[in-house]
């Protein structure tokens, strides 16, 4: 009985003690990103995702569709730097950093900069894509209907949200996967540097 009694209270004093271990040790939860801020942490800046990797490479000819309905290519934008972003309404850091590409547009108003948003929404999603845009004025509505647009982009485009931003030769400039701060100085300085390139 007494062997009984001690062999209990060893056990009860060996839980204690794991319980203890583990709530000492239990880590941090992990932060959550909720967009693009006024001094983005280390290591999260526009710059530190720009991937220049693909530079030089030409843009897809693949179709999407303009507000209209009309078959549109970036080919169709030659002469302008173009930022083309792929995005979707199921995508929260896509809608967190359009009203960034809507500003950035905004500050080149007059100039050939084209912010081309391209919705791979389904079919069945475009009209909600579609009033998304128009929140984010002066964007303009385009929508890949086939949701093949990332596919036909080489390299292959990852994810949404990606930006690549094309020269005004058509040619690949260089990409960000993932959100950015679009209406920032280092925005500014790429496009910039786009602009000036002959």
């Amino acid at each position: 009985m007494t062997w009984a009694l001690w062999g209990a209270a060893l056990l009860g004093v060996a839980a204690v003690l794991y319980i203890i271990a583990q709530a000492s040790s239990k880590p941090e939860p992990p932060t959550v990103n909720t967009g693009p801020t006024a001094e983005a942490p280390a290591g999260k800046t526009l710059m530190s995702k720009w991937d220049v990797a693909n530079a030089g490479q030409p843009a897809t000819d693949y179709v999407f569709y303009n507000e209209a309905g009309r078959p549109t290519r970036i080919a169709d934008f030659k002469g302008k730097v173009v930022v083309l972003n792929v995005w979707a309404t199921w995508c929260a850091p896509c809608k967190i950093e359009m009203p960034t590409l809507a500003r950035l547009q905004a500050a080149y108003k007059g100039k050939p900069v084209e912010v081309v948003a391209v919705s791979i929404d389904s079919e069945s999603a475009g009209a909600e894509a579609k009033l998304f845009i128009a929140r984010n004025d002066p964007l303009k509505f385009y929508h890949d209907r086939e949701m093949k647009l990332p596919f036909k982009t080489t390299p292959p485009i990852p994810g949404a949200p990606t930006t690549i931003v094309y020269g005004k030769d058509g040619l690949e400039i260089g990409r960000v996967a993932g959100e950015a701060d679009w209406a920032g100085d280092e925005a500014r300085t790429l496009i910039d540097k786009a602009l000036a390139a002959d």
